[in-house]
């Protein structure tokens, strides 16, 4: 592991030792991980445009017409007080007015699931938002292979991402560490960075693009087998949302944990490929490898 070490003070000076600085994100990792950031910033919002076509999610292989398998709606009706939006979930109505249903302003509300605000359109247009999806999810796909490879020939995947069983003894400490925002900055990451990327890399970015190609006709007729994984296109419709929100719930946290753990030396990383360790990481590391 590249390694560039700066003089550290000592407990004698009354100053703060500083760790050393290590090379810990290769260029393909950092390529690829801005490459996603933009991706899905596009594919969400072309995705809601697309989800606003018909914002309702179903369990099963079709819609329910003469049978109720839905399990949320968002849209607007009539009220005494005049139009309200609303949501429902698994049959449970709550008044969305002004967010979800309907939004604007009120002279001339939208009556549209998510506002245009959130969407690419910010109008009406299902074809733009389409050919935006789609664009951007291969070049999705195409990132994730780079960085399986490159991952795969350099040690990072097996260094960093896959869980070891120490890694799963240490963390509830890291978790109660990471709780306290105690934040250990190490060459390689935590049990619970290696946890939470793991479960993106290998179970998330997996199910959304497979959930995504299930609902695609052409694929259908290519890979008929996507259909019985998933049990039906308007399930995997319904898989492929929630992803999407867990994966902006991950965005979220990975944002306000960067944020915590010190933004300066995390985005260096994500920029340089350089980053601090505390001090005595790289001893206490090498002793655990």
């Amino acid at each position: 592991m590249a390694q560039m070490t700066e003089a550290s003070e000592t407990p004698a000076t009354g100053r703060r030792q500083k760790g050393a600085l290590v090379y810990r994100q290769s260029i393909f990792t950092r390529l690829t991980h801005w490459t996603w950031v933009i991706c899905l910033f596009f594919l969400l919002l072309s995705g809601l445009q697309i989800w606003n076509a018909h914002p309702a999610l179903y369990i099963g292989q079709q819609s329910g017409f003469e049978f109720d398998n839905e399990i949320l709606r968002i849209g607007a009706e009539n009220t005494p007080d005049g139009p309200r939006g609303f949501t429902t979930i698994f049959g449970n109505k709550f008044d969305t007015t002004g967010v979800l249903g309907m939004s604007g302003p009120e002279a001339q509300p939208s009556f549209i699931g998510f506002p245009g605000w959130a969407t690419i359109p910010s109008t009406r247009d299902l074809a733009t938002g389409r050919v935006v999806h789609f664009f951007f999810g291969w070049i999705f796909v195409g990132a994730l292979a780079v960085w399986l490879i490159a991952s795969l020939a350099n040690g990072h995947l097996w260094r960093d991402v896959i869980l070891k069983p120490r890694d799963l003894r240490q963390l509830p400490k890291d978790i109660w560490d990471h709780a306290r925002f105690r934040f250990h900055h190490g060459r390689t990451y935590s049990p619970l960075q290696r946890l939470s990327y793991f479960g993106v890399f290998f179970v998330l970015f997996p199910l959304i693009i497979l959930t995504g190609l299930t609902m695609s006709p052409g694929m259908n007729a290519a890979w008929p087998w996507l259909l019985d994984i998933f049990g039906g296109r308007q399930t995997a419709r319904t898989i492929h949302f929630i992803v999407m929100v867990l994966l902006v719930l991950f965005f979220v946290v990975h944002i306000a944990m960067v944020v915590l753990a010190g933004p300066i030396n995390e985005l260096r990383s994500m920029i340089t490929g350089w980053y601090r360790t505390s001090p005595g990481a790289e001893t206490e590391e090498t002793r655990h490898d």
